[in-house]
């Protein structure tokens, strides 16, 4: 299959390009800028553009015969003095909808869009929370396009595990340095409430499934372990070698701060994912641990360049 990925530099979209060529697929990836030097996806095709400006054309879209969207913008993508209605207009509620629209009138056969939990899961937060209402509309408008010659479908997964060289890995330097020890102004406790958790490489593989299996105007909620953040930030110092047992508190922390949960400090978002729609989408589950372990490696990696 000939499938352009949107947002094929970034973490998710690197995983993705680098699974679905190796199931014999060309992939291209779209992106805003140049690749840097050190991208994983530094010898793929590229298609330049933003399409939260709109400026791909049908033109460009029609050779694909699918396209996997996965630039959706969340709230550490909002700079200062930013005009939030705006933002979520252009990245989220209008700016995904117009684009499937284009690759619909393109005549790509295949749409899939990489979503979020929270709506499917909690729709009453969309009432309150513009992040979640405007990531509802991104997934339900894009899913009305749906006919029988256009398959649009929406994979919404929870919190993503994974890191790449570059950017991504940098990101991750200060939490992984924490977790080895060698942060001691940093506290050792994760805060109250926990959630779903889930591998880059998993989410991949349930995007390759969605592509060949998925129904037509469908949303399939996804996902693999319950954590709690202690849970979570203990996986972190085993693989980083920490040594230590980190306790659990109601507290904000700085590397997990109350600004980045969407539920709030203390609140639980557990589930189980739906056994046939996992068969159906074929990705790995329990792939946690391993997926903290690449993260710490990659960091590693990128920390002695």
């Amino acid at each position: 299959m000939k499938i352009l990925i949107v947002g094929g530099t970034g973490m998710i979209g690197a995983h993705t390009a680098l699974h679905l060529r190796e199931q014999g697929n060309e992939v291209t990836v779209a992106a805003r800028n140049p690749r840097a030097a050190d991208s994983p996806v530094g010898d793929f095709p590229v298609l330049l553009g933003d399409y939260t400006e709109q400026t791909f054309t049908a033109a460009q879209l029609s050779p694909f015969e699918g396209i996997v969207f996965a630039a959706g913008q969340d709230v550490r993508h909002m700079g200062r003095d930013v005009d939030e209605a705006e933002f979520w207009e252009k990245t989220q509620s209008g700016g995904v909808p117009r684009f499937a629209a284009l690759a619909k009138e393109a005549g790509v056969a295949r749409f899939v869009q990489v979503g979020s939990y929270y709506h499917h899961l909690r729709p009453e937060y969309a009432e309150t929370m513009p992040y979640v209402a405007a990531r509802k509309a991104a997934d339900e408008g894009a899913r009305a396009l749906a006919d029988d010659s256009f398959n649009v479908s929406t994979l919404n997964p929870p919190s993503i595990l994974g890191a790449i060289s570059g950017v991504s890995a940098k990101r991750y330097r200060r939490l992984f340095s924490w977790a080895a020890g060698n942060e001691p102004q940093i506290p050792d406790f994760a805060p109250t409430g926990g959630t779903n958790y889930m591998s880059a490489g998993s989410l991949a593989e349930a995007i390759w499934g969605a592509l060949q299996r998925a129904e037509s105007g469908r949303a399939y909620l996804i996902g693999d372990q319950n954590l709690n953040f202690r849970d979570y930030f203990q996986m972190l110092v085993d693989a980083a070698g920490g040594n230590r047992t980190i306790e659990e508190r109601n507290e904000e922390h700085p590397l997990l701060p109350d600004s980045f949960i969407v539920q709030g400090r203390g609140n639980v978002i557990a589930y189980e994912p739906d056994a046939a729609e996992t068969a159906l989408l074929g990705y790995t589950r329990n792939d946690c641990a391993r997926a903290i372990a690449e993260m710490h490696q990659i960091v590693l990696a990128a920390t002695a360049n």
